[in-house]
C-alpha cells in the first residue's frame, strides 16, 4: 500500500541551521527507504507567499495567493512510501524530522489503474 506522509510545520518554526539539519536527517530516511524499495517521492515546499489556491466556479479559475486555509501549520513538504498498513506507515511518519515540531498527517493513496507514472521526484535519493 501506498501511504501520503503530509508534512505541517509552522513556516518559522525552524532556524536556518535546524531546518539544513531536517533536510539532511529526512534525505538520510529517505536513502533508507529507497533502498528497502519503500520510496516514491519527498520534497519540501516553497514558502506559502509562493502558493496560490485555484477554485473554479460557474466554469471560471478563482485564484487566491496563499494557502486556501488558515491555519497555524501550513503543509511543508510530503514523503510518498510503501508501507504493509497504517501502523507501518505511522511509524514511518514518526521518524520524520519534522514530527518533532510539527504535525505528519498519514493517508493511503487511492491507486487508480491507468494513471501514468511521472518522471524521477526532484528529491530522490542517490545511490
Amino acid at each position: 500500500m501506498k501511504f501520503l506522509l503530509l508534512v505541517y510545520l509552522e513556516e518559522n518554526a525552524l532556524t536556518e541551521r535546524q531546518r539544513q539539519d531536517c533536510y539532511e536527517e529526512s534525505t538520510e530516511l529517505c536513502r533508507e527507504l529507497h533502498g528497502q524499495g519503500r520510496f516514491f517521492g519527498a520534497s519540501p515546499l516553497q514558502p506559502i507567499s509562493t502558493a496560490a489556491s485555484v477554485r473554479v466556479r460557474e466554469g471560471k479559475p478563482l485564484v487566491t495567493d496563499g494557502p486556501f486555509a488558515e491555519t497555524r501549520e501550513q503543509l511543508g513538504g510530503y514523503f510518498l512510501v510503501e508501507a504493509s498498513d497504517r501502523e507501518e506507515a505511522i511509524a514511518i511518519a514518526a521518524r520524520i524530522p519534522a514530527a518533532r515540531d510539527g504535525t505528519i498527517e498519514v493517508r493511503p493513496i487511492v491507486e487508480l489503474p491507468g494513471l501514468p507514472l511521472g518522471p524521477e521526484p526532484l528529491f530522490a535519493s542517490r545511490s
